[in-house]
């Protein structure tokens, strides 16, 4: 692999989309066959993504790891509990017993499954025509900004919410918590619940809540969320699932109430602040939450979970924890990647302290001037360059905007700086901007757009 930006504290780094780009290059070299992929989700709809590949036999390792990937990508990015292919035999197949129960993806197959409570199934048509078109939604989502409003966005290091009044921000705080640490989920209720009231006495009145919230979310109700990573099932079920309907039902009993993806917030603000659309927005916090809002200025419907989307091709790569796989997001966006690159800049942080303090400690470094955090936010300028080429090949984009404790201060900026440079060094083709806004919305921001999501009743 040939790529032209290395970086500095991991030069193994292997972008997959460098490594993609190669391979479809090999394929128009030796000669390829159509792999059609589909994927459904709920209500029926479908997202339809082809690929040309290698026939079998001419190298089935790099045809498999690289479909494989691909096709992970997909189903973080567009969600979905069933996957129909139809192209090379033995290459299906593969695909087909790494989503089986003990299969190499079981950890997505089960993810899926509960998030779209079906079973998860990987169908292998022997004919092009058993592979269903697409069918798309999306759906108007926020911008309504009369009365008065409470945003609230729930970060895994810290909560932040805002009091809006007729568009105008009349208060807003951030607040440490440490929700990932704590089993018992009253602690996240209790936190959730204080920052709404908090808001809520600001205002004269509260006439809708609007929620941002790492996650995945259906009907208001918690699917899925690293906030509660420390829960049982039992009292995810019993306790959390409901939250948010819980909470706002305790600041007023018909509130109108929006929840919505963190990644999906950020895409949102984005488009309000720079007027436009096709626009991809990226939470760097705890995680890495993405969104996206359409050529119509509408929320997709999409899963976006950009955490567990790969970006590194390098089978030795750091491994997430929560999903067992390797090179995923999570740890290239996030305060993780900041933490594990900091021995290799020469940094010791106190690993008994929490990680939002250790984030910290490399951010006051910066704010020293050392030149070795300049380095870690360098080198995850170059991945994030890399990878929103890689986001590109699946979603159409003209503009990115990035928001997140990762990115506040003068290390967002290198961030971005650098990312820029790849970018434009490395994928000519692709005409997209990069954004960060001012340091006030980068840090409550989305709790501001937040606020817009509902309508108010009539």
């Amino acid at each position: 692999m040939n790529i032209r930006y290395v970086a500095e504290l991991e030069p193994n780094f292997a972008p997959l989309s460098v490594a993609l780009r190669d391979f479809k290059a090999l394929v128009n070299e030796k000669g390829g066959e159509d792999l059609l992929i589909a994927i459904e989700r709920d209500q029926g709809f479908v997202s339809r993504n082809d690929m040309r590949v290698l026939a079998d036999g001419v190298d089935d390792e790099l045809n498999f790891n690289i479909v494989e990937r691909v096709i992970k990508s997909l189903l973080w990015m567009r969600g979905g509990y069933k996957i129909i292919l139809s192209g090379p035999e033995n290459l299906c197949k593969r695909i087909q017993e790494a989503y089986k129960v003990n299969g190499l993806r079981e950890f997505d197959r089960n993810f899926m499954s509960g998030i779209y409570e079906s079973e998860f199934q990987v169908i292998i048509s022997k004919c092009p025509c058993g592979v269903p078109e697409a069918r798309e939604a999306s759906s108007a989502i926020g911008r309504h900004l009369d009365g008065c409003r409470i945003g609230f966005d729930a970060g895994g290091s810290d909560r932040k919410v805002s009091a809006v009044i007729d568009g105008e921000t009349v208060y807003s705080e951030e607040v440490l918590w440490f929700p990932k640490e704590n089993s018992d989920p009253q602690y996240q209720y209790d936190g959730i619940l204080a920052a709404m009231k908090t808001a809520a006495s600001h205002m004269p009145r509260v006439d809708a809540i609007g929620v941002s919230s790492a996650g995945v979310y259906i009907n208001n109700k918690i699917r899925a969320a690293s906030l509660f990573i420390k829960v049982s099932p039992e009292d995810f079920e019993k306790r959390v699932k409901n939250m948010y309907i819980d909470v706002a039902r305790e600041i007023g009993a018909d509130i109108p109430l929006e929840v919505a993806n963190d990644g999906d917030v950020t895409a949102l603000a984005g488009a309000m602040d720079l007027n436009d659309t096709e626009v991809m927005g990226i939470a760097m916090g705890t995680s890495e939450a993405g969104g996206y809002v359409d050529k119509n200025g509408n929320i997709t419907g999409w899963l976006n979970e950009l955490a567990f989307v790969p970006v590194d091709a390098n089978p030795d790569s750091m491994v997430d924890e929560w999903s067992g796989d390797y090179g995923c997001g999570v740890k290239y966006f996030s305060q993780d990647a900041v933490i594990k690159l900091a021995p290799a800049a020469g940094i010791e942080l106190d690993s008994t302290q929490p990680l939002a303090h250790r984030l910290k400690a490399v951010q006051k470094l910066m704010e020293e001037g050392d030149p070795r955090a300049k380095k870690i936010y360098e080198t995850i300028g170059v991945y994030f360059g890399y990878a929103v080429a890689y986001y590109a090949m699946f979603y159409d984009i003209k503009h990115v905007l990035i928001m997140g404790r990762v990115t506040s201060g003068e290390g967002g900026a290198i961030l971005l700086e650098r990312a820029k440079e790849v970018l434009a060094g490395e994928f000519p083709e692709f005409s997209i901007e990069l954004h960060i806004p001012d340091e006030s919305s980068r840090r409550v921001g989305q709790s501001i757009a937040a606020a817009s999501l509902p309508e108010t009743r009539k």
